[in-house]
């Protein structure tokens, strides 16, 4: 039985999934969700998905939502095809390990907040809070300087290998990126970072939808 992908086109969480499987070379099926009609709130998916949200994953008969554990699970059970992206090493691993909280913590909550405020918001009819906005930008702004620090010592954010914690990065950055807010390329290791990660097969054939 093919693995089954349950999520909207073009979603970031779908997506950040998408693009593990691609990474992964793992077949799937993917089963669109009508969000924009509320499927995702109707009782035969919150009978897999409590929260009503996408994406979640059926690989044989297991049930697993949130996207970030969907991408671990998949990158352990196939470890040995496709890209290796979760270490087994301890050392390796925690290193990982921060760098995947890294993106939860120092990243995630500003470009995420920065997508909602500028557009998503305004998809559904709202108002941009643009102070909201203009602060999340800053706060962005400070944290990629971190990274820039990160970045200038090693390829990727765990080290010189390529790990999910860097693919987890690409959804909402391209987003943001795509409205105009480039925080990005005035940082010289975050650019080369960002422009390698981004330029990836596996982005290459999910960025635009499944």
């Amino acid at each position: 039985m093919v693995l089954k992908l349950y999520g909207f086109t073009t979603s970031t969480c779908t997506l950040r999934v998408a693009v593990v499987l691609k990474e992964k070379n793992v077949p799937f099926e993917f089963i669109p969700v009508d969000l924009l009609n509320g499927a995702h709130k109707a009782p035969d998916f919150t009978a897999h998905q409590p929260f009503g949200q996408v994406p979640y994953i059926d690989d044989n008969g297991l049930i697993l939502y949130e996207s970030r554990a969907i991408g671990r699970y998949i990158a352990a059970k196939y470890a040995s095809q496709g890209t290796p992206l979760l270490p087994t090493d301890p050392v390796a691993n925690a290193f990982f390990e921060q760098a995947a909280s890294i993106e939860t913590s120092n990243y995630d909550p500003f470009v995420s907040g920065l997508a909602w405020e500028l557009k998503f918001t305004t998809w559904f009819g709202g108002k941009t809070d643009e102070a909201r906005a203009k602060l999340l930008r800053t706060q962005l702004s400070a944290k990629l300087d971190a990274y820039n620090v990160i970045l200038g010592k090693q390829k990727y954010l765990a080290g010189n290998d390529i790990t999910l914690a860097d693919l987890f990065h690409l959804p909402y950055g391209a987003v943001v990126l795509d409205i105009g807010v480039d925080e990005f390329s005035s940082r010289p290791n975050v650019a080369r970072w960002w422009k390698d990660v981004s330029s990836r097969a596996s982005w290459e054939a999910v960025k635009g939808g499944i």
